[in-house]
């Protein structure tokens, strides 16, 4: 039994195209994962099939209706499974978290809208709030195929070469080094001369000092945990 992932959201067509190409179609296609996309406004009691309201005390926008999106959550079942709302004010997404998911039985996310979630139905219904940055979306549906996407790719055997995974950015807590190919020289550049060289320990020394190079250029909170890791390693030897 793959991952069953339920994706609550107001605009289920979202999802038709990209839950069926690349890694995550074909993790569909092998069962390594299942998706389950609800309109939120089956939830919805009455004829215009309502699923916000004006928020109290007032304010600009609209605010997703508690009673509603409860009822969409508890149709999903399984409350072992980490329930996700993809919301600016979230905690941002790491690779660490991804892992965590990746190995465990699935997911129910919840596409946020409008200004935001009923306050209540998060605490009532232990939802995560998860952000995928520092800015601001229309919706959660991007966020929401980001997270599946980086879940996906960590299944076994869907991406083939399991290495591929493990050198890319973050994986290591640093930026992956740079990546060149055919041909060797291009427009007067040419590739260091090290790929070449045959010596896969100089190579690995290499990619390992870019890699650090790049982290500590252009992520220096990054650069920050990974020194701090390194430290603490140090110590506990």
């Amino acid at each position: 039994m793959g991952l069953r992932i339920d994706i609550v959201t107001i605009f289920p067509e979202y999802f038709g195209s990209p839950l069926g190409v690349s890694l995550i179609g074909k993790a569909a296609s092998r069962g390594d994962i299942e998706f389950r996309v609800h309109d939120l406004r089956r939830w919805a009691r009455d004829v215009h099939h309502t699923v916000d309201d004006l928020p109290f005390g007032g304010g600009p926008g609209m605010v997703m209706k508690p009673d509603v999106l409860a009822r969409a959550l508890d149709a999903c079942g399984s409350h072992d499974r980490p329930r996700l709302l993809m919301s600016p004010r979230g905690v941002p997404l790491t690779q660490d978290r991804v892992e965590a998911w990746a190995q465990g039985s699935g997911l129910v996310i919840v596409c946020g809208r409008f200004e935001g979630v009923d306050e209540r139905v998060i605490a009532a219904r232990g939802l995560e709030e998860v952000s995928v940055g520092d800015y601001v979306l229309s919706g959660g549906e991007i966020a929401a195929l980001a997270v599946l996407d980086a879940c996906v790719r960590l299944l076994p055997g869907v991406m083939g070469k399991e290495a591929s995974g493990a050198e890319e950015s973050f994986a290591a807590a640093l930026l992956e080094y740079p990546q060149y190919t055919r041909p060797q020289v291009w427009e007067d550049r040419a590739i260091p001369d090290v790929l070449v060289s045959g010596d896969h320990a100089k190579i690995a020394a290499f990619r390992r000092s870019e890699a650090e190079r790049l982290t500590r250029e252009r992520r220096p909170d990054l650069w920050a945990a990974y020194l701090d890791r390194i430290r603490r390693s140090t110590t506990n030897r």
